[in-house]
């Protein structure tokens, strides 16, 4: 099993914050993979409990697919996707929000294995993990300039 962990301060409301992270065209900026409408719940907007999402792109040349179901939402303080189908064995990404001081933390934790056990740890360790890591930190970064500018307000309408 692989642990990837980012954080950042972001100087906007904890809610603000949450709706962000859940907003379908953002993730589509920060992952660079399109939402497929067949076979997701929905087609924009922000996600929520029980919500099916499935991803296309592509990685290290090959195509993607990535089912996420949303399987826990606790707004304003957490909610968790889990991988139901696709290039790995399990994965399982947890975004957590605290208040502190008004501004909002974010805390992500990734967690995820690859298919074919241990030959697969090298691939993991000098590939995935930093691809990974990669776009939590481009993610992370993507909501926190949003968040904090004017931007926001059009993935949020009628929020503000």
């Amino acid at each position: 099993m692989f642990v990837v962990s980012d954080k950042i301060h972001i100087n906007a409301p904890i809610d603000r914050c949450f709706l962000l992270s859940t907003s379908l065209e953002l993730v589509e900026r920060s992952l660079k993979m399109r939402l497929e409408e067949s076979g997701s719940t929905r087609a924009s907007g922000l996600v929520e409990g029980g919500d099916r999402l499935m991803w296309r792109g592509w990685v290290f040349g090959l195509p993607q697919l990535h089912e996420s179901l949303i399987t826990k939402y606790e707004r304003p303080d957490f909610f968790q996707d889990t991988m139901g189908r696709g290039r790995f064995k399990r994965f399982q990404h947890d975004h957590f929000f605290s208040e502190i001081g008004g501004r909002t933390l974010l805390n992500d934790k990734v967690r995820f294995s690859l298919p074919l056990g241990w030959m697969m740890r090298p691939v993991g360790r000098t590939l995935v993990v930093p691809h990974v890591a990669r776009l939590l930190r481009r993610r992370l970064e993507l909501l926190k300039r949003v968040a904090e500018g004017e931007e926001w307000k059009q993935y949020l309408k009628g929020l503000d």
